[in-house]
């Protein structure tokens, strides 16, 4: 076993603290998604101030931030990074009162270090400091994975993947994205993070569903658009790698038919108006 204080090493362990999280506050919203989709409000979750000093960060100079990995259990957190904490002035509560800057140290093992406490813990923030948490809660080095850790598939509602974690899907066949991607047709949108534009799309055919129409993005860039050829060639790869995101909007039974599909993504293409402002 390899205690979670052996692997993670910090500047001061007696002024450093631990955040396990789970929700996102009155949103319900899970830390993980937050994290796994590199939301501002990951940063904002774990910089709140509450009236409860206990739960503060006002003797701490540095945060390990967790986040709880559910696809595994309650008692699996993901490492969601190291913080330098710096104190806003005037102090403020109930609010963002804290400055928290990514360190470089362990960075790359953000999303991919997983590690295991003894028990569950409740629904609240937990933070306890550093050098007193392996004897209250025994953290261990679960898993390392070898990327960016996704997960089992999160419920269609909640697909939302950058290029290379849709790579990374394909390139291992992940069973549970597979099977889900597989047995539905659907609508989805591809979004370009950089100009905000929006495409919708559509998988119709009677085999392979979802999971098919998104092999043909995973494996060749552009799934053969026109369009998203026209942005290869003007920008490169790189381009479609780091800037587009995939998501589903409806999803069919395999068994609907490609008009009423097709019929759903024209209403789609309406509504965000991808024609005339879209990449449509």
């Amino acid at each position: 076993m390899i205690k979670l204080e052996d692997f993670i090493l910090t500047p001061n362990k007696n002024r450093t603290k631990v955040k396990f999280n789970m929700n996102a506050g009155d949103k319900e919203i899970p830390a993980w998604d937050l994290l796994f989709e590199d939301s501002p409000d990951w940063v904002g979750m774990n910089s709140w101030k509450t009236i409860q000093s206990n739960n503060n960060l006002n003797h701490a100079d540095y945060l390990i931030a967790l986040a709880q990995f559910y696809p595994y259990g309650p008692e699996y957190f993901v490492f969601g990074g190291l913080y330098k904490v710096t104190i806003k002035t005037p102090e403020v509560f109930d609010s963002h009162g804290y400055d928290l800057t990514l360190m470089d140290d362990y960075k790359e093992y953000i999303k991919r270090l997983i590690i295991r406490i003894d028990s569950p813990l409740g629904r609240k923030p937990y933070c306890r400091k550093y050098i007193n948490l392996q004897n209250q809660l025994n953290p261990e080095i679960y898993e390392i994975a070898p990327s960016t850790k996704l997960g089992h598939f999160p419920g269609y509602q909640n697909v939302s993947l950058s290029y290379s974690d849709l790579r990374e899907i394909f390139a291992i066949n992940e069973p549970s994205w597979k099977q889900a991607l597989s047995s539905v047709k659907g609508v989805y949108v591809i979004t370009d993070t950089k100009t905000g534009k929006l495409y919708i799309g559509s998988a119709s055919s009677d085999i392979g569903g979802i999971w098919q129409r998104w092999g043909d993005y995973a494996y060749g860039l552009t799934g053969g658009n026109s369009d998203f050829t026209r942005i290869q060639n003007s920008f490169g790869n790189d381009y479609i790698i780091d800037n587009f995101k995939y998501s589903i909007i409806e999803i069919f039974d395999t068994k609907t038919k490609r008009e009423t599909i097709e019929a759903r993504e024209n209403y789609w293409m309406k509504v965000f108006m991808t024609r005339k402002h879209g990449m449509n």
